[in-house]
């Protein structure tokens, strides 16, 4: 089977990325499988692999919805697919959708992003006209894979006239290396607060710093780790100084690994707007770290405590005062690499069918 894949995930051309390694098992267990990867920056890769061929396609900001062409462009050199896949149903999705057409074989979107949450669309007017993309390509599509069934849920309530039922496979995070992590005390803070995230708008950051002060204020001993980087850096590192939590806040960047500070971290804060999945959710809850976040995403079927952002300051302080001190992943995840690889390959073999 060829399958022919769109997308904007760069790190498939990073030689030993978790991504790369997916791409390389997809394409073993398919027979082949193209991936025409579009990147903000001009470079391409090609795997060493026979059984998977990367292309990668340079654009811009400012060229988003040449997509189609280019990807078209790209696509009628290549062994015509079986399968058309695609990564998102915006901008690679109508790509994906014109190819599909144009060669007369099925179309397969994977979601990964809540975007018929409200504050996706508040985010921006690009947001706006993705979803309009969306009630485009969702119908003509054969197959439909989200991350959750949340975002599952949420489409069947549409007037979107789908073909198919979603599936839902939720992302794979190789949990047995948190499970078996050891907790430790943190080396500065008795309350140990800890984000994983992008510093980006939709992420709510702010709610975190604001909800550390809120718990200082009532006289607890916390301090907050946040790991990631962003466009918002410096407007947080901002937020912490006006707020006088300079010296209990610790920006670290983002981490490769997040095991250290997952080990040390009484409770992980997840204040997005909104989510596709929530990685590092599952991560802490896999560790035995209980997580207070927003209700987005997976939180809650992960077993995540729920709050609003107007709450969090208050959930936070409650917890402090009463727990609970250990949290537990509620999820049923692929129980290993193989059985990912494996589901993820069948649901796209039956957008074939």
């Amino acid at each position: 089977m060829h399958v022919l894949s769109i997308g904007s995930d760069r790190s498939v051309c990073v030689q030993g990325s978790a991504s790369a390694k997916r791409q390389i098992a997809y394409g073993e267990r398919l027979g082949a499988l193209d991936i025409v990867v579009f990147s903000l920056r001009a470079h391409a890769c090609k795997s060493t692999e026979l059984s998977t061929r990367v292309h990668a396609h340079p654009t811009s900001s400012r060229s988003r919805f040449l997509y189609i062409y280019d990807a078209y462009r790209i696509a009628r050199k290549l062994k015509k697919p079986d399968v058309v896949t695609v990564q998102d149903p915006f901008e690679a999705g109508l790509a994906g959708l014109f190819i599909a057409r144009a060669f007369g074989v099925p179309l397969h979107v994977q979601i990964h992003t809540d975007f018929l949450a409200p504050e996706f669309v508040r985010a921006s007017l690009l947001n706006r006209v993705r979803r309009m993309i969306a009630r485009i390509v969702l119908p003509r599509a054969q197959g439909i894979r989200v991350v959750s069934e949340r975002i599952r849920d949420s489409l069947q309530t549409t007037n979107y006239s789908l073909q198919t039922v979603p599936t839902v496979l939720p992302i794979f995070v190789d949990v047995t290396q948190f499970a078996t992590m050891q907790r430790l005390k943190h080396s500065r803070f008795k309350i140990a607060l800890l984000v994983m995230s992008r510093l980006e708008p939709e992420k709510g950051v702010e709610h975190a710093i604001r909800a550390l002060k809120e718990a200082r204020d009532a006289g607890h001993d916390a301090g907050l780790t946040i790991l990631g980087t962003g466009s918002l850096e410096s407007e947080l590192r901002a937020l912490s100084r006006a707020l006088g939590l300079e010296r209990f806040v610790d920006f670290k960047g983002f981490q490769a690994d997040m095991r250290p500070f997952l080990a040390e971290a009484d409770i992980v804060l997840a204040p997005s707007e909104y989510e596709g999945y929530g990685l590092s959710v599952v991560s802490a809850l896999s560790a035995g770290v209980p997580v207070l976040s927003t209700d987005v995403g997976i939180a809650r079927e992960a077993g995540a405590l729920i709050t609003t952002k107007e709450g969090f300051s208050d959930a936070l302080c409650d917890w402090i005062e009463h727990g609970p001190r250990s949290g537990a992943l509620a999820l049923s995840l692929p129980q290993s690499f193989d059985a990912y690889v494996e589901a993820w390959c069948a649901d796209i073999e039956r957008a074939r069918v």
